[in-house]
């Protein structure tokens, strides 16, 4: 106390001339309008936390509904290991795209490529009903088979059942330049029924076939589970970020 009380001295007796404030006492104290610009300066940062508590408190609220389902997909029905061959093809995943790819060579000149899409349709079943409707997932391929002329290839556009294929149409693409608007051929459907059997054989005899089907509807499955929990944690990301 003693200490205190002899600074106080000090600093009322001093011999230092006056501060700034005291020589200037409009200086020395804010205003009314000073107080007031203040005091809104204090609601004003009050207000802009609450807004960001409850943006905190939203973005928490997201992030923990999508870390609940991330689980419940991880541990319920967890993604598998995608395969990266089927018989004598090679399997491409493109992680993040709706299509994979399956290559191989067949013979000494045929080049074959087939690029098959995630589920794009559903149909309802016969066995189907309004109040239990099924449905059937349907996938498209397109098969691309070129021996090296010139960049022509032979295109087959196919539909994949859950156990057989079909087949839409077939043209002839003259590489990267053709015009859309070239003749693409008839409907599959409108050939010579001893035609459409021969081109089947002819996809079977290249590994093309129903068995295809089933292990692309397998295949598909676990890419969409894949494909849903890798979206989930972008958008988890995303809303984490500042």
């Amino acid at each position: 106390m003693a200490r205190f009380l002899r600074c106080l001295r000090r600093t009322v007796f001093s011999d230092s001339p006056p501060s700034v404030a005291y020589r200037n006492p409009k200086i020395g104290l804010p205003t009314i309008q000073n107080r007031n610009f203040l005091i809104g300066g204090r609601c004003l940062s009050s207000g802009s936390y609450v807004s960001e508590m409850q943006k905190s408190a939203f973005q928490g609220n997201i992030c923990r509904l999508i870390r609940n389902e991330i689980d419940y997909e991880l541990n319920h029905s967890p993604p598998l290991q995608s395969p990266s061959s089927y018989g004598p093809f090679t399997v491409e995943e493109r992680p993040g795209e709706q299509w994979i790819s399956l290559k191989r060579k067949f013979g000494e000149k045929e080049d074959i490529k087939v690029e098959a899409t995630m589920f794009d349709r559903s149909v309802p079943t016969s066995k189907s009903t309004r109040t239990e409707p099924e449905f059937i997932l349907h996938i498209t391929f397109v098969v691309n088979i070129s021996k090296g002329i010139s960049g022509e290839s032979l295109e087959i556009v196919c539909s994949a059942w859950p156990d057989n294929i079909e087949i839409s149409k077939l043209c002839i693409r003259k590489g990267t330049n053709s015009s859309p608007s070239s003749y693409g051929g008839p409907e599959f459907e409108e050939l010579d029924d001893e035609l459409q059997d021969a081109l089947y054989q002819f996809l079977e005899e290249r590994g093309i076939s129903d068995e295809l089907a089933v292990f692309l509807h397998r295949y598909m499955k676990n890419k969409s589970k894949f494909e849903y929990v890798r979206w989930m944690e972008s958008v988890k990301s995303y809303v984490e970020k500042n």
